[in-house]
């Protein structure tokens, strides 16, 4: 199942660069990061979920980039246009080999399965 997304003709053309380019420098920073590292979180501060993942992270030996954009109290604006580039609607964000795994749970989840280990191989 394709993930639903508005089609750029279902977008105005006086505001179709406002969108393609809100907060692209947070989105072009994540971008990069992935290039660079085989694990990247993405995440806030003030939130449990960021730290559950890097603390699995690190308990399964997995070297990994982290990124954070801000608490509850700032910076959501940044956080949503990462929201709205990937689809995921919580923070952390985990990528694996540029692949967007999901959050916390899910990758405690491929951490006990050993499909994380099988990833990075």
């Amino acid at each position: 199942m394709a993930r639903a997304i508005l089609s750029e003709a279902d977008i105005h053309p006086a505001i179709r660069n406002a969108v393609a380019t809100h907060h692209h420098d947070v989105v072009d920073e994540v971008k990069a990061a992935i290039a660079a590292h085989p694990v990247v979180v993405v995440g806030m501060a003030m939130n449990p979920m960021p730290t559950k993942a890097r603390a699995a992270l690190k308990q399964a030996g997995i070297a990994f980039e982290y990124l954070e954009y801000g608490s509850y109290f700032n910076t959501w604006r940044k956080r949503n246009a990462l929201k709205m580039w990937t689809g995921w609607p919580t923070f952390p964000m985990v990528f694996v080999k540029g692949t967007l795994v999901g959050g916390a749970t899910d990758v405690q989840a491929l951490i006990a399965s050993g499909e994380l280990k099988k990833m990075l191989a």
